[in-house]
Formats: structure tokens, C-alpha cells, sequence
């Protein structure tokens, strides 16, 4: 009986880090009444740097409107600027260039959250959708990048 006691305390804690990671609007996409209104992107992606355009995409989890830079919410991308290793370069090139393939099917739309719309470098944080499809899922998916829980993991 004592070992099960021993474990209570660890058993709340994970209970708490999921509730945690499952309601933190930076972590997850926002729902329902915590959401923003729409806002729609009809803009063609390049890649961000000298000669860029007014859409940009940073690197496989961030993107620039004009001088706006958009974190999206519930993703983790490999590192590119820079890489820790040469998998993680690898890695950040392939969801980087999905990303911006995807952004260049066509129009999507940015979602925020009513309670948290920056993160702590002023980026705004915003959920990618088109139609139904969100595309940092989409990216998930793929495997290209990891769900976000709040704090980094290596690549490597």
C-alpha cells in the first residue's frame, strides 16, 4: 500500500502536465469562443532572405507578412538558424519547403486565440487553416514536425 502512495503524487503531476498541454491556448489551436475571427490570406510564399516577398516563410513553423513574423500555434519545426546538427538541418529544410508549399496551394486563413495572441519574442501566434484542414497538423502528419508542448526538444 505504501509503494501506491509513493506514486500518488507523480500520477497528479502527469494529470496535471496533460491538463496543462491539452488547454494552453500557445500550445494547441484555439477553439470556439477562444478564437478569433478568421483572417484570411490570399499571398504567394517565398523563402525568407534577400529578395523575399511580402509572404516569407522563415522556417517550418514560421512565416512573415510584410514586417508581421506569424509563430504557428501547436508546432515544433527542426531548427534552421541554426541547426544543431546536420540531421536537424536536413530536417528543418524538408518542413520549411512543405510548409511553403502548402502556404502556395492557394488562400488559407489565420486563427489566433483570444487569450494569448503573442508569444514572448512579439511573434503572433496563429493557427493555419484551409477549409477544415488545419496545416500544421497536415505537417504533423507528415511527420515533418512535432506537436508543441511547451518546451523544445533536439533534432539530433
Amino acid at each position: 500500500m505504501r509503494r501506491i502512495a509513493a506514486f500518488r503524487p507523480f500520477v497528479l503531476l502527469g494529470v496535471l502536465i496533460l491538463l496543462w498541454v491539452t488547454t494552453d491556448p500557445g500550445l494547441v489551436e484555439p477553439m470556439g469562443l477562444l478564437a478569433t475571427a478568421p483572417e484570411r490570406v490570399d499571398e504567394y510564399f517565398t523563402r525568407c532572405g534577400p529578395g523575399r516577398g511580402h509572404g516569407c516563410v522563415v522556417d517550418g513553423d514560421t512565416i512573415k507578412l510584410g514586417q508581421r513574423k506569424i509563430r504557428i500555434i501547436g508546432i515544433d519545426a527542426p531548427e534552421t538558424h541554426p541547426p544543431r546538427c546536420a540531421e536537424e538541418a536536413a530536417k528543418g529544410e524538408a518542413a520549411t519547403a512543405r510548409l511553403q508549399a502548402l502556404l502556395n496551394e492557394g488562400p488559407f486563413e489565420m486563427i489566433g486565440s483570444r487569450t494569448e495572441s503573442f508569444d514572448i519574442y512579439g511573434r503572433d501566434l496563429r493557427t493555419l487553416k484551409r477549409g477544415d484542414v488545419s496545416i500544421g497538423a497536415q505537417l504533423r502528419d507528415e511527420g515533418l514536425v512535432r506537436r508543441y508542448t511547451g518546451f523544445k526538444m533536439g533534432w539530433c
